[in-house]
């Protein structure tokens, strides 16, 4: 019950947040940043128990972190690479949640998964790439995030062969819209800027931190 009412005051505020930058009135919305995630982990905490909670709980709190301190990142570079840093932790607790879950069936179709790798390596160097020209000296840490961030997704699309749906789907979906946030921010930020780039960004952000967290609480439900 409290994480379901968790769930729903995460969706409420977010539209709330996601409204104020509509607005433009991101001097209210960078208040409510520093809260929405804290939804997540409360509705996670209050959830029943199960094997890999503890590197969900992991992957959401460093997530929370990262946004704090990306809130700062126009004071000074530093800010950007610690919240790089925090993010690159959270992405590796989603990697080590993931694999712990691949245990469940077994997959044929071996012809699908080296499609999806091909796809993901391909997505990964063209995006470095384009981006290299104008990374200076973030081009060693931009590449180490880009890499453990494909692997998150990696592994999200190895389990969707292999979960229960939709638990699968939700995760899956969750782990190719983190990257898409992702990429919006590092194109905005390093090639290009975009339009709308806040609201895109959080929006895609905010529904892959929930589509993950839903998938795994799926695919842990107790029958």
């Amino acid at each position: 019950m409290r994480s379901t009412l968790s769930f729903k005051a995460y969706i409420g505020i977010s539209f709330v947040y996601l409204l104020l930058i509509i607005l433009g009135r991101e001097d209210i919305s960078w208040f409510i940043k520093p809260f929405l995630i804290p939804i997540l982990i409360v509705a996670v905490y209050f959830c029943g128990d199960f094997p890999s909670k503890k590197f969900l709980s992991t992957a959401l709190t460093f997530s929370w972190m990262g946004d704090v301190i990306l809130m700062f990142a126009y004071k000074a570079e530093i800010y950007f690479t610690i919240g790089l840093v925090a993010f690159l932790i959270s992405h590796i607790a989603y990697i080590v949640l993931f694999s712990k879950q691949l245990r469940i069936n077994s997959f044929k179709n071996k012809a699908i998964f080296w499609i999806g790798i091909t796809a993901i390596i391909v997505y990964l160097v063209v995006m470095f790439l384009l981006l290299l020209p104008t990374l200076g000296d973030l081009k060693i840490p931009v590449l180490v995030y880009a890499i453990v961030l494909s692997t998150m997704l990696l592994f999200a699309f190895k389990g969707f062969l292999k979960w229960s749906k939709p638990a699968g789907t939700y995760i899956l979906l969750g782990a190719f819209i983190f990257i898409s946030s992702d990429s919006i921010l590092a194109f905005n930020k390093f090639y290009e800027p975009i339009f709308f780039s806040s609201f895109l960004v959080m929006a895609t952000y905010l529904l892959a931190q929930y589509c993950i967290v839903v998938g795994i609480l799926k695919l842990n439900r107790k029958k």
